[in-house]
């Protein structure tokens, strides 16, 4: 079995876009509970033989075994990127999907290895928010707006993956309450709802 390199990038300081519903301190202690719930997800995926965040600093959530690449600041895509220089088996998922679960990883990376890539889009197929790849290969990733029609251009063989775990990512209210009808109510936001 092929083990696979997976990296979540993290900022305790996100999340600014719930301001109108959750205070400062709900919003970091949501975005410290889905990382730390994408990071036990990935735990328990067989193919997953190593697992980095990607953050300024080591957050307390993280178990001994993570890796830690220290985010200088210099912005998401160069930041991957350098971390990409020659990299295969790699799985780039953000930290924000709260309901990640390990067949979504496994169909995902199941897709990547045959297709040589997969891009797994947010619900309104705008954003990326996991994208497997056999060879980095100079790959220059494109998080942002309209990542996932970018990501399509860099990788036009790619197999694109929509399921539910891997589309609900949380940036807005509307996010936020589509998350709490699929039944995650997390203790961070549970006094504010």
């Amino acid at each position: 079995m092929t083990h696979w390199h997976a990296i979540v990038p993290f900022r305790a300081g996100a999340k600014t876009r719930l301001a109108e519903r959750l205070d400062a301190p709900s919003r970091a202690a949501l975005a410290e509970a889905m990382a730390a719930h994408v990071l036990e997800t990935l735990g328990r995926c067989p193919s997953i033989g190593s697992l980095t965040l990607l953050a300024p600093v080591r957050p307390a959530f993280a178990s001994e075994g993570t890796g830690l690449i220290v985010d200088k600041g210099h912005g998401l895509n160069a930041e991957l990127a350098a971390a990409l220089a020659r990299a295969r088996h790699v799985l780039i998922i953000h930290a924000d999907l709260p309901l990640a679960a390990p067949d979504d990883i496994a169909v995902l990376i199941d897709a990547a290895a045959g297709a040589g890539a997969a891009i797994a889009p947010d619900h309104a197929r705008t954003g990326t928010n996991a994208l497997a790849f056999i060879d980095a290969n100079g790959l220059l990733p494109a998080f942002g707006p309209d990542s996932f029609a970018l990501h399509r251009a860099l990788l036009p063989d790619a197999a694109v993956v929509e399921r539910p775990g891997l589309a609900l990512d949380i940036d807005t209210p509307e996010d936020l309450d589509r998350a709490i009808a699929a039944g995650l109510l997390l203790p961070a936001i549970a006094d504010q709802m």
